[in-house]
């Protein structure tokens, strides 16, 4: 009897000891987390904007998707509130204006009817400005496709920039209002309107695979005297496919969509921090920002994610 209380004390002893091991083991993992170096810390930036989805950085850094997902967070944060500081009084001439679309936790069609409407499920769209002689961008917002976000898109770029400056636009409707209301009569602004074979499938054109086939293009002035010759939309557009090669978010046709729209936010900021700022463009052969006078260097990923302590 004694010795079967001593072997079954033992075996208790012994998975004690096992627990307290694995407990030792999961406080030293995050302990890792947190103390991630430098130069860790921006190579897993590099995988996010080169295309990576957050479970493909995990598996090729060695980390947890739960350390992806805090260093989007926290340098994402510190991405936008730098570029909302540094990206002031831009010296920029000519810029173009676009939307992008994506999906946030579901498809559209697939969202529940207690969360239609709301931001986050279903459709979202990011808003781009792009100066077509520096190619900065000087400003970008996630939110709806509607006046109100057009609104706050809009006022915030006129609040960007030093000089008049010619603006063009899609025919999306909203601009029309949100550029009067945010410039005044202190602007050149025109729209470039599209045309494709199927009227009806161009509505949806920017969520297919590949749009209706264009037919031809209207430029309309819609404010000041705007240069006819200088009415494109050409670099925005590209400024759409560098997103979606460099976000996996917005790939076509993937499971990489994002779960939580702040976390499309955070990726958002990224992506444009890095390609203002620490990626040389290839017909300036300087960053954008530097050819905006905005940086006097090309920052790389170490630099980016030192914003965030």
């Amino acid at each position: 009897m004694l010795a079967y209380y001593s072997a079954s004390f033992q075996n208790a002893s012994i998975e004690i000891l096992i627990e307290c091991l694995h407990m030792c083991n999961r406080s030293s993992i995050r302990f890792n987390m947190n103390r991630l170096s430098l130069q860790a810390r921006a190579r897993i930036l590099a995988l996010l904007v080169e295309g990576n989805s957050m479970r493909a950085a995990s598996r090729l850094a060695g980390v947890s998707i739960n350390t992806v997902t805090k260093l989007l967070v926290d340098v994402g944060t510190a991405c936008s509130e730098y570029q909302d500081k540094a990206l002031r009084n831009l010296p920029c001439k000519r810029i173009q204006c676009d939307e992008i679309w994506s999906f946030c936790y579901s498809k559209e069609k697939n969202v529940a009817p207690e969360n239609k409407g709301m931001l986050g499920h279903g459709d979202v769209y990011t808003w781009t400005a792009i100066c077509s002689d520096t190619k900065l961008v000087p400003s970008f917002m996630v939110g709806k496709r509607d006046e109100e976000y057009a609104k706050m898109f809009i006022e915030d770029l006129a609040s960007r920039l030093a000089h008049r400056v010619q603006l063009t636009t899609d025919g999306h409707r909203p601009y029309i209002e949100a550029v009067e209301g945010a410039f005044g009569d202190n602007i050149d602004s025109a729209m470039l309107v599209k045309h494709y074979s199927n009227p009806a499938e161009a509505k949806q054109a920017q969520k297919r695979y590949s749009p209706s086939q264009f037919v031809s293009a209207d430029k309309r002035r819609i404010l000041g005297s705007p240069d006819v010759a200088q009415v494109s939309t050409s670099h925005v557009e590209r400024q759409n496919l560098t997103m979606r090669m460099g976000m996996r978010r917005f790939t076509r046709l993937t499971n990489g969509f994002s779960k939580k729209v702040e976390n499309l936010e955070h990726a958002v900021a990224l992506h444009f921090m890095y390609y203002n700022f620490g990626r040389i463009h290839k017909t300036l052969r300087v960053t954008p920002a530097m050819e905006a006078v905005v940086s006097d260097h090309i920052w790389g990923l170490d630099e980016i994610a030192a914003l965030a302590e």
